[in-house]
């Protein structure tokens, strides 16, 4: 009971260390990212394991992704931005995950590289939730009404607009209870946000997607599970025939023989066909390049000789 009342995390590289200190925790995950990348902006898709206990939170799972670098800085690779994205779409295009699109409410939407990936993976906008940021930081006159009721862009499961502290909250080390009132406070003052507050936050965003990810897992795990238990049923039957197998039985070794050089021989075939899974689209391959030299090539020797 005594361990649940109190917040604390751990690190998946520092194994049975307790961390209550959330200051340690900041200096930690800077010197794991030193670590792992150099001192000087590089990157690394080793990530870095984190988990809270806390009687606070709730129960969510996040990977926190890199944004887009069109520039290369520091030790950054000049293919930087390919290798981030590359990254980025090896965890988005998982149908179990959700996908958290962030995006400044100071830039136009349209722009967005966040929705822009996430429409890559998910055309219909059945995993993506959007998420507004930096509302408070608009041009005086403008705001973000028609996205955050779903009007401009849509998306099935909406956008949820929060407030964060700025980098001067950050150094000023205001706590993040006097952020939320501040962000609770931004939202109903504000004329354009005042109807829609109760739907707007972290704490809401915190709800939703605890909520959303719950529901997600209930509708996909009926499938994962079949899945499995075919994978499963198919490895059985692999072992079951590999069960009174001996390797030095030269019945064995015959048939093992023979089974290659017929499998050698299909696929022998098929590359000449040009029917098998490896079709190469930038230059003739197997069958066709043999035909083009006969018809082609061949003659044009022959008149040359």
């Amino acid at each position: 009971l005594l361990i649940f009342l109190t917040e604390y995390a751990e690190f998946l590289h520092c194994k049975g260390k307790k961390f209550t200190d959330f200051d340690e925790v900041r200096q930690e995950i800077e010197v794991e990212t030193d670590r792992v990348t150099g001192m000087n902006k590089g990157i690394s898709s080793v990530p870095i394991n984190l988990r809270i206990y806390s009687p606070h939170v709730l129960s969510l799972t996040l990977i926190d992704l890199p944004g887009i670098t069109k520039v290369p800085v520091g030790d950054q690779p000049p293919d930087i931005e390919q290798q981030i994205r590359d990254m980025i779409m090896q965890f988005i295009s998982r149908e179990n995950c959700l996908i958290l699109a962030v995006t400044p409410a100071n830039t136009d939407l349209a722009n967005s590289d966040a929705l822009k990936l996430a429409k890559e993976v998910d055309p219909q906008g059945l995993r993506t939730i959007g998420v507004i940021t930096k509302l408070d930081l608009m041009d005086e006159g403008t705001d973000a009404r028609e996205v955050l009721e779903n009007k401009l862009l849509p998306l099935r499961r909406g956008y949820i607009g929060v407030v964060n502290r700025s980098q001067k909250d950050i150094d000023g080390k205001k706590d993040i209870k006097a952020a939320l009132l501040a962000e609770r406070k931004f939202f109903l003052s504000h004329p354009s946000y005042r109807h829609m507050a109760d739907r707007m936050g972290t704490p809401y965003l915190q709800k939703v997607l605890n909520q959303q990810l719950t529901n997600h897992i209930r509708d996909t795990l009926p499938a994962f599970r079949s899945k499995l238990q075919s994978q499963l049923l198919s490895i059985e039957h692999e072992v079951e025939v590999y069960k009174n197998f001996r390797p030095e039985d030269p019945t064995r070794k015959t048939k093992a023989l023979l089974q290659m050089v017929q499998q050698f021989s299909v696929d022998f075939e098929k590359r000449i066909e040009g029917s098998g899974d490896q079709v190469d689209t930038l230059e003739l391959s197997g069958g066709a390049k043999i035909n083009r030299i006969f018809h082609e090539r061949f003659p044009f020797e022959l008149v040359k000789v």
